[in-house]
């Protein structure tokens, strides 16, 4: 398999177990579900407790993990010893005396032991792969050019083996951000780019490589990396531009998937009555006709003049803004990230979509200026730190 640009990071340590029952969480909220935990379900949610706490926090004592979790000294020794016995948690040391008595022994995440393969399909032109540290750091990275359509699942098992391969550790599991619309269980329902429908991607992998899976909307895992590593707020849309055009809600730190899994399928929504270039789904007035980077590119390749490329870029951000003004209106997010090729969505696109939202949605406040509207600052990469979270959350409950 051809590929390019790899990078090697250290080599790791033992072999993993995943945590059941596990959920989500995020830094800076409450770390323990409001519900009622069940009995059968108690100790996955406390393993997830610790195993977050450490995530966000850092090294700390036993005595710590106790006051930080609200959970039992006892039940606090208990869980991290069977942490450290999986491989999840190592001491470290002890902390720097600051008094009499016996110095405490520092815990932590053991972050060098293990690795996450992340995958990122969706790109215009290759595909993008990763080995990933706990933390979302990229140790290994490789890329292959976008195949023939009947050469994509091959190509992205490929693509997978040698990650795996790559990583020199044991894996935790492989995420994957990939267009189209995915439901819970990583089957594409629809991906017109590919001209997938009903394809089971999840099991194919998990077939293949003999790993826990995970498969996701790009957006939606785009999402995922935002508000673990880049400091969204909890009501947030990042609107996801590459081969085609989607987005990945939170609300009130939640992820919104939608009663069909199309929740921020906005690329297919008809943003225009005045025609327009014809898109994959087969219609007209499509967002995703006009934002997608192909088709923005190539418009603006056939540009003779800065005032031509401006006025390009102005109407691409209209479109953007009369899709997110219903979505703002109705949700009143306080924050939209744009991911995707800045030198297209930074500047007048940005600038042109704020101006849109504005007139399209209720006047803000005195002291409130409304929606903010921001790039990324986390590059290509968010799509497969996004497919990191995905396995964190998944094995570990971990976000």
């Amino acid at each position: 398999m051809p590929t390019s640009d790899v990078r090697r990071g250290p080599a790791a340590g033992d072999a993993l177990q995943p945590a059941t029952n596990a959920r989500a969480f995020a830094a800076g909220r409450a770390l323990r579900q409001g519900a009622k935990v069940l009995p059968e379900h108690a100790r996955g949610h406390n393993r997830a407790l610790v195993l977050q706490t450490l995530f966000h926090q850092g090294a700390m004592s036993r005595a710590d993990l106790s006051r930080e979790t609200g959970l039992t000294r006892v039940t606090i020794s208990d869980l991290v010893a069977e942490l450290i016995a999986d491989g999840f948690v190592a001491e470290i040391g002890v902390r720097e005396a600051s008094g009499p008595g016996k110095p405490a022994i520092l815990v932590d995440l053991d972050r060098a032991g293990h690795r996450i393969v992340g995958i990122d399909l969706s790109g215009s032109d290759t595909f993008i792969g990763a080995v990933l540290t706990l933390d979302g750091d990229i140790v290994v990275r490789r890329e292959v050019p976008v195949p023939a359509a009947e050469q994509l699942v091959g190509t992205v098992v490929d693509l997978a083996r040698a990650l795996v391969s790559d990583a020199h550790a044991p894996v935790l599991g492989v995420g994957v951000g990939t267009p189209g619309v995915v439901d819970d269980h990583g089957v594409i329902l629809t991906a017109p780019n590919f001209g997938w429908a009903g394809f089971d991607l999840q099991g194919a992998l998990r077939d293949a490589l003999g790993l826990p899976v995970l498969v996701a909307n790009d957006a939606n895992a785009a999402v995922l990396a935002e508000y673990t590593f880049g400091g969204a707020p909890d009501d947030v849309l990042l609107v996801k531009v590459g081969r085609g055009v989607g987005s990945g809600l939170l609300a009130a730190g939640q992820p919104m998937r939608g009663s069909r899994f199309a929740a921020g399928e906005i690329g297919h929504v008809t943003v225009g009555t005045d025609g327009g270039p014809r898109c994959a789904c087969g219609k007209v007035g499509c967002l995703e006709a006009w934002l997608s980077a192909p088709s923005l590119s190539s418009r603006l390749a056939g540009t003779s003049s800065a005032a031509e490329r401006e006025g390009i870029l102005r109407d691409a951000g209209e479109r953007l803004g009369i899709a997110l003004a219903p979505v703002v209106g109705a949700l009143d997010v306080s924050e939209i990230v744009l991911s995707g090729p800045h030198e297209l969505l930074g500047g007048s696109l940005t600038d042109q979509t704020v101006e849109t939202l504005r007139a399209r949605t209720l006047a803000p406040s005195n002291d409130d200026e409304g929606v903010r509207v921001r790039m990324t600052t986390q590059g290509q990469d968010i799509v497969l730190r996004g497919a990191a979270v995905m396995v964190l959350s998944g094995q570990l409950g971990v976000s």
